[in-house]
């Protein structure tokens, strides 16, 4: 008999744990926002843009949305200031050389 309200206990905290995580009910609402997500300002960026941001967390970690237009505005940014230098020692190289 004990065996049985052993059983019985053991799926009813499983069938609890199911509906909690969502696989049962239907999927779970979105994470509340623990800070007000801002992103990077417009225009150019500077070191103290970087070091202030901050990103909400989701279920897993860090919201991966977030993260990845930060990393995408600044592959951006890094791409454009590669290219502004090379073209500005392209003239000086041709002197020198």
């Amino acid at each position: 008999m004990i065996v049985f309200f052993l059983l019985v206990v053991v799926l009813l905290i499983g069938l609890t744990a199911a509906v909690v995580t969502g696989r049962i009910g239907g999927v779970m609402a979105d994470p509340v926002s623990t800070s007000p997500f801002e992103g990077l300002a417009p225009g150019r960026l500077a070191a103290q843009d970087v070091t202030g941001l901050r990103f909400d967390l989701g279920l897993r970690g860090y919201r991966m949305d977030q993260v990845d237009a930060v990393l995408d505005r600044l592959a951006d940014e890094l791409a454009a200031r590669d290219e502004e230098l090379a073209a500005l020692r392209a003239p000086r190289a041709a002197t020198e050389g």
